[in-house]
């Protein structure tokens, strides 16, 4: 019974850093996005300047 409870605890312990590393990468890819986003933004002055 002491061997199945180590496993118990073992196994949410690992299940719990799991669901942290992929909470982290989620949030670094959509940051990443965001990021990326605004830097292909054209301010409204530059895109006005370059009309003919």
């Amino acid at each position: 019974m002491n061997i199945s409870w180590v496993g118990v605890v073992v196994g949410s312990f690992v299940l719990a850093m799991a669901a942290t590393l992929i909470i982290g990468h989620y949030r670094r890819e959509h940051r990443r996005e965001r990021l990326l986003r605004r830097m292909d933004h054209h301010h409204f002055w530059d895109v006005m300047r370059r009309r003919p």
